[in-house]
Parts: C-alpha cells; sequence; structure tokens
C-alpha cells in the first residue's frame, strides 16, 4: 500500500452483508460520476483526492460505471483503489451501456459530461454485451474482479434485460466472476419487479427514497424486506435540492418546481430548528429503512466526501421526524 494515511483496519465504518450473498458493503458509499467530469471538469488530482477522503473516512464501497464520463469514472476510481489490498474494498460496476470508440468529435456534455466524445454508448442488454461490457469495465479500473454488478437504466429495455442480461449476470454469479448481482435505476416498479421475480442480491434505487419522494417505501422496500434483499440508495439530494435548496436548484436533474423548494426549505427550517441540518436529515432518512444496506453519495472533492461523511454521522432527533410527520411535511 503506497500511503500509510489510508485506513483499512479499525477505522472503517461497520460492514454489512450484501442481501443472501456474501459481498459485504459500508453503510455510506461513494458513487462516482461527480469524479467524471459529470457537468464540469474536475483534475485528475481533485478525483484521487476524493476517492482517497472516502477510504480515509472508512468508505469502503465504491459505484461506477461505464456510462460516467464514457469510462472516465472506471479509470479513474481503478487508479487509486488498485494500490490498496485488493480484500479491502467493494467495487460495483455496471452494463448494459457498452463503449464504442467513435470519431464524431466534439463532447458528451449532451449526456451531462464534460470529456471529449471520443466514445458513443451503445444499449445493449444481450448476454454477450453483459460479458464484453464487465471485460472493458476490468480493463478500465486495472482491477481482476468487481464485486456487484448491476444492470444500468433497463427502462426501455425491460424484455431484453429479463430475457438475456438478467440470465448472463447469474451464469456470473454461479461462476463465481461476481459475488452479487443487481439491477439499478431511477424508478421503483421495474426494479419492484426484479425484487419479485429474479434472484438478484441488490437494487439500486436512485431518487425513489428521499425526504421529498416517498414512492419506493409503498413496494419496493417491503418487497425487498420480504425477499430477504438489498437496497442501496442512491440520489439522497434529489440532485441538490436537499443538499442547498434555494431558487434554482436542481431536483432530479432539472430546475425544482416552487412546491418542492418551499417544502424543502420548511424541512431545513425544522431540522435546523432542532439542532441539525437538512442534509444530516437527507442522509438519516435514507438509511433508516431496515431494507437499506447503504446509503450512495456522489462527490467531486476531498472536502465534499469530508462534509457527506460528516452529516451521516450527526445525530438527528427523534422529535424532527415527529414534526415532520405532524406537519404533513414527511
Amino acid at each position: 500500500m503506497s500511503d500509510p494515511g489510508v485506513p483499512t483496519g479499525p477505522s472503517e465504518l461497520v460492514r454489512r452483508r450484501l442481501g443472501r450473498s456474501g459481498v459485504e458493503i459500508t453503510p455510506l458509499a461513494l458513487g462516482t460520476s461527480g469524479i467524471a467530469n459529470l457537468y464540469t471538469p474536475v483534475t485528475e488530482e481533485q478525483a484521487r483526492e476524493a476517492v482517497r477522503a472516502a477510504l480515509r473516512r472508512g468508505i469502503r464501497y465504491f459505484d461506477t460505471a461505464p456510462h460516467y464520463g464514457l469510462g472516465l469514472a472506471e479509470r479513474r476510481l481503478g487508479a487509486v483503489l488498485r494500490e490498496l489490498p485488493r480484500d479491502t474494498y467493494t467495487v460495483s460496476t455496471k452494463v448494459g451501456r457498452r463503449l464504442e470508440p467513435s470519431d464524431a468529435g466534439g463532447d458528451d456534455l449532451a449526456h451531462g459530461f464534460a470529456v471529449p466524445a471520443t466514445h458513443r454508448r451503445v444499449w445493449d442488454f444481450s448476454a454477450d454485451g453483459v460479458r464484453r461490457s464487465l471485460e472493458a469495465s476490468l480493463e478500465r479500473l486495472g482491477l481482476d474482479r468487481v464485486d456487484v454488478v448491476y444492470l444500468h437504466d433497463p427502462d426501455d429495455h425491460g424484455d431484453q434485460a429479463f430475457r438475456e442480461a438478467y440470465p448472463a449476470l447469474e451464469r456470473l454469479r454461479s461462476e463465481g466472476v461476481v459475488g452479487a448481482i443487481g439491477a439499478g435505476m431511477n424508478q421503483t416498479a421495474m426494479l419492484t419487479r426484479f425484487v419479485r421475480d429474479t434472484d438478484i442480491d441488490v437494487v439500486l434505487c436512485a431518487g425513489r427514497h428521499t425526504l421529498l419522494d416517498h414512492s419506493a417505501a409503498v413496494e419496493l422496500l417491503p418487497a425487498a424486506l420480504d425477499r430477504g434483499m438489498s437496497v442501496v440508495v442512491g440520489g439522497a439530494f434529489n440532485s441538490g435540492l436537499l443538499a442547498d435548496p434555494r431558487p434554482g436548484a436542481a431536483y432530479d436533474y432539472a430546475t425544482a418546481p416552487a412546491a418542492l423548494l418551499e417544502r424543502a426549505l420548511r424541512i431545513k427550517e425544522a431540522a435546523e430548528r432542532h439542532g441539525t441540518s437538512l442534509r444530516a436529515a437527507a442522509l438519516a432518512h435514507c438509511a433508516a429503512h431496515p431494507a437499506v444496506t447503504a446509503v450512495l453519495v456522489g462527490a467531486r472533492s476531498a472536502a465534499e466526501v469530508d462534509d457527506c461523511a460528516d452529516r451521516f454521522e450527526e445525530p438527528v432527533p427523534d422529535a424532527l421526524w415527529e414534526e415532520l410527520r405532524a406537519t404533513g411535511l414527511l
């Protein structure tokens, strides 16, 4: 290990098992779209320090995908992690979008990433596409394996995802190539179908179990709990509104409607009256459900990682939840 300042022992967060698999993850996890130049550039050094800050704070679960910066997230994450003993961290990546070289030129901002458009994304939930995508991810990461593989946003490809991609993941798991399999989406209906109709280990649900959106609690979370499957919750801040509610703040990647902004501000005021913060309440709400194994946060810098870790550890009094329920805000 090249950096003795990065802990790999007692300072780690307590690990939790992912569903019925043997894979273990920490309750706070780092997503890597931010270090892949999401919306604006992030330097190599900033990206490296963000990952190292997560390690220093005891985070041992890292989520990535080929989609993030056309492979940049995987390359930057792997550059740090492969310096560490392989059994000291857990990595998930995703399949469903293969990357193919492109000479079209320009940038990738149409997809949200400030990177050169050196590749194009090809939707592919075929069995062959799953294996090819995973092999390319391992090459970019520079690792011999990943621990978890998710089907990434199969919203418009449900038939092929269930018929071809899911069985391919099952085979990879049975062969020992990966330890756990799942699906990651921004909706709950298809994730609930995966939980009820397949033998996955985990779903990654983004933005649907937050202080402002409770839709995952209707069917998805109870179904996962009933079947002994894990839920990893992403999008705790709903793209930014719950991190810093102000005019022009984003909600689900668009400008927040006025009614939601007002609601977020009211929750923020209540949190501060109870001696805590809106960000702490947002993370605590996500983590509280017994079906939730981890909360996945995105960060672009070491400072943002530290802030998320601090807020995750910040006490949130029961009196706040009582007030939010009594006032209809939760």
